[in-house]
C-alpha cells in the first residue's frame, strides 16, 4: 500500500512513496520512502520527538521537547 504526502522543512509540495514500514528495536516507528529526489525515511520516537531524511539530501528533526533543526541539501543548518 502507498500514500502520498509532503516532508516538513519545505515550502513545495515534496510528493513520496511509502515503500517499507516498520518498528525498530528500540520500539520507535519508521518508513522508507521513495521521492522523485531518491530514497528517504522518516522515523517517530517513543518519546515524541521524530526526523526526516529527503531524497534530496536534506534533514529535519524535531526534538521531544519543541525545538527543530533543518539541514538544506547545501548543507546549511537551521534552527528554531
Amino acid at each position: 500500500m502507498s500514500s502520498k504526502g509532503s516532508s516538513p522543512g519545505s515550502s513545495s509540495y515534496t510528493p513520496y512513496t511509502i515503500t517499507g514500514s516498520g518498528i525498530n528495536s528500540q520500539g520507535n516507528s519508521y518508513d522508507t520512502r521513495s521521492q522523485p529526489s531518491g530514497s528517504a525515511y522518516h522515523y517517530s520516537n517513543t518519546d515524541g520527538s521524530y526526523y526526516y531524511a529527503n531524497g534530496n539530501g536534506s534533514t529535519y528533526h524535531n526534538s521531544a521537547s519543541g525545538n527543530s533543526t533543518y539541514t538544506a541539501p547545501n548543507g546549511n543548518v537551521y534552527k528554531k
